[in-house]
């Protein structure tokens, strides 16, 4: 082999290794102390009191397999994204639910935004990407209520707190859970607090706790609760870092990060390196050292002692007689579809810089896509300023909730809001996100 290729491989190779040792330390919370102090302080503010009810449920499969599934959509496997911390649709699902617990105290709201997130796949919105629905991003909300009403472990804890699946199968029925954007609900305003947090660190906890403290659960324009805010100080600045991460998720390094890892998938089905279904049978950390083995050619199960050290080690590997069963099934198809898929793969693991521009490039992954804008225009209960507070709402329903207090979204109530509003929603990228394709 020339020199010239030898020291490209080992380029790539090494490339590759140090993205594994990154992800494989970014998808272990558990083994991060720090992370889990400082979850648990976010969840001391969401709700200072956790109801003890909720323990039943959150050792159940269903809930349980989205430790594996992270909330920002697969950018934890590529070394485009440096996220600061690695944040699960678990975390995500029982925060909601704490959040509900905290304004409502009602079960049955509380427990449908707990499964709210049950039919996420791995990778979650990429698979929206994948299905062609980049502008909602909802196509895999259809299997959430099944999947729901054909548990029966889930069944049987229900029916200890005198509920049924049906009374949790849909939390879109319940505005505090969830309502359309830009109105603030339960999902919108956890999602938004760790996503901003681990993306840019636009949200600390000392921020979460002084916005989550001037909260309220206010009526909107027609009749639904709805988070408000009761300074319009505190409001704009939720907005306007709302914002900040608006515009993250509308630019070329998001959108090409979600469709290449679409397109991955989709060519992984194709040549037999993924099934379908897999997609919400295996966490992505399996998902993820299955590739990984593949494209370096060893395929099969690495066993180690005292655990997995790696992505590749024995806990995050499909074994060599299961790769025999797809070959000889058909599934793994011709050398070009696996050559595909591994080109592509291998752009995902190892790019790190995006190209802008105007037309689609040669030799580059190139995307041209709208997606979904996500933004809050909240509520806000008065104009002038309030003192300043940094304590948790107080847990009475009588003081967390006034919903005859006359409120205003906070575009209407300040004209330089809504100017900045309109840039948003007018705002877009280059034409082209383009990344240069990886050699095998």
């Amino acid at each position: 082999m020339p020199n010239g290729a030898q020291n490209r491989n080992a380029r790539d190779r090494n490339e590759l290794q140090d993205q594994n040792a990154a992800a494989a330390k970014t998808a272990a919370p558990a083994q991060n102390a720090r992370a889990q102090k400082k979850l648990a302080r976010y969840q001391k503010i969401l709700c200072p009191d956790f109801p003890d009810f909720l323990n039943k449920y959150l050792s159940l499969k269903i809930l349980e397999r989205l430790k594996g599934i992270g909330l920002l959509c697969g950018t934890d496997w590529t070394p485009l994204f440096h996220n600061r911390f690695y944040y699960s649709r678990y975390d995500h699902s029982l925060n909601c639910a704490l959040i509900v617990w905290n304004w409502t105290r009602d079960k049955k709201k509380t427990l449908a935004a707990l499964f709210h997130d049950v039919s996420t796949p791995a990778f979650s919105h990429v698979i929206d990407f994948k299905n062609g629905d980049a502008l909602t991003q909802e196509s895999t909300e259809d299997k959430n209520a099944a999947m729901i009403c054909a548990d029966k472990d889930l069944a049987a804890a229900l029916a200890q707190d005198g509920l049924a699946a049906s009374d949790v199968c849909d939390y879109h029925k319940f505005s505090i859970c969830d309502n359309e954007v830009p109105q603030l609900s339960a999902d919108r305003l956890e999602y938004m607090f760790p996503s901003g947090a681990s993306l840019e660190g636009w949200f600390s906890l000392r921020a979460v706790k002084r916005f989550y403290a001037d909260l309220f659960v206010a009526k909107d324009e027609k009749d639904n609760d709805e988070f408000a805010f009761k300074t319009k100080r505190i409001a704009l600045d939720y907005f306007r870092r709302i914002l900040k991460i608006g515009y993250f998720l509308q630019r070329n390094k998001d959108k090409i990060a979600m469709e290449l890892l679409a397109r991955v998938v989709d060519a992984a089905i194709k040549c037999g390196a993924l099934r379908e279904d897999e997609l919400w049978l295996l966490n992505e950390r399996e998902i993820i050292g299955r590739w990984d083995a593949l494209l370096r050619g060893k395929v099969g199960e690495r066993k180690t002692k005292g655990g997995p050290q790696s992505v590749e080690a024995a806990a995050f590997l499909v074994s060599e007689q299961s790769f025999a069963m797809q070959k000889n099934n058909g599934q793994l198809k011709t050398d070009e579809a696996r050559r595909d898929f591994l080109r592509l793969y291998k752009t995902y693991r190892t790019m790190k810089k995006v190209r802008g521009s105007s037309a689609p490039l040669d030799g580059y992954f190139c995307v041209q896509l709208d997606v979904k804008r996500r933004w809050i225009n909240p509520l806000v209960a008065q104009t002038e300023e309030s003192p300043r507070t940094n304590e948790v709402a107080p847990l009475s329903q009588e003081t967390v909730t006034d919903k005859s207090q006359k409120v205003f979204r906070v575009c209407d109530a300040s004209p330089r809001a809504a100017k900045e509003r309109d840039r948003f929603l007018a705002y877009n990228d280059t034409p082209y996100a383009c990344i240069r394709l990886a050699e095998l």
